[in-house]
């Protein structure tokens, strides 16, 4: 079972799991490949919430594409779940998310969720967060700043970069990935997160940090992981 059969299945279990919830609710939708899984196969049984919260504009064309109701998150007071993938995940419920871009706007719908559903494959569990690269958004002026304290983590710090097609269509780094909040991301790699909640705040109170993609405090309550023998269920 390849890579993207193992993220259709357990984006289809994802969707047996909200579906438990009772009808008429807003659920939290996140961003990416396991989320887009899971998107596509809750599109039949769209009718069953009221309306969705979407963390980024990706997610929120695939859901009106399906036919979903997409709300602005200020209208909205509580969510029943959120569901999102994870870049990694500890056997704690500890995350690292953003590879995709999105985290600012992962952990604010996350904050607003009775529960965190994480959806992955196996390969995202590990022992110890930090061998995928630690996603940070900042407010661009404060690049370097912000690369200096984070260096002093002792890891490696890079600004994620964009791609730009040329004529020819070959893929080439071209400018700063821009989010959709106008941030950039700078990725620190080569860490080893023993302590991620304590990680999370000290990195969130550097000038110019807009949010850091550790999900301490709001870690999954429940994750589905899928391998080549199926889904299984862990609750944290």
């Amino acid at each position: 079972m390849n890579q993207d059969q193992l993220k259709q299945l357990v984006g289809e279990a994802a969707r047996d799991e909200v579906l438990k919830l009772p009808a008429g609710q807003v659920l939290g939708v996140g961003t990416g490949s396991t989320a887009n899984c899971f998107i596509d196969a809750l599109a039949p049984f769209k009718s069953h919430f009221s309306g969705t919260v979407s963390s980024s504009n990706a997610t929120t064309e695939r859901l009106l594409k399906h036919g979903f109701t997409v709300l602005d998150p200020n209208e909205v007071t509580q969510l029943p779940a959120y569901v999102d993938g994870a870049d990694e995940i500890d056997p704690f419920g500890n995350m690292i998310k953003g590879g995709g871009g999105a985290l600012t706007r992962e952990k604010i719908i996350a904050s607003m969720a009775q529960q965190f559903i994480c959806i992955c494959d196996a390969s995202k569990q590990v022992p110890v967060l930090g061998a995928f690269a630690l996603p940070v958004e900042i407010i661009p002026l404060a690049k370097g700043v912000v690369s200096r304290e984070l260096e002093k983590l002792g890891g490696r710090v890079s600004l994620r970069l964009s791609k730009q097609t040329r004529s020819d269509l070959e893929q080439t780094p071209s400018q700063a990935f821009v989010t959709d909040n106008g941030g950039w991301i700078l990725d620190v790699a080569g860490l080893k997160i023993s302590d991620p909640a304590a990680l999370e705040s000290h990195i969130n109170q550097i000038a110019g940090v807009i949010t850091v993609g550790l999900f301490a405090k709001e870690k999954a309550d429940v994750l589905l992981v899928s391998n080549a023998s199926g889904v299984s269920r862990l609750t944290f």
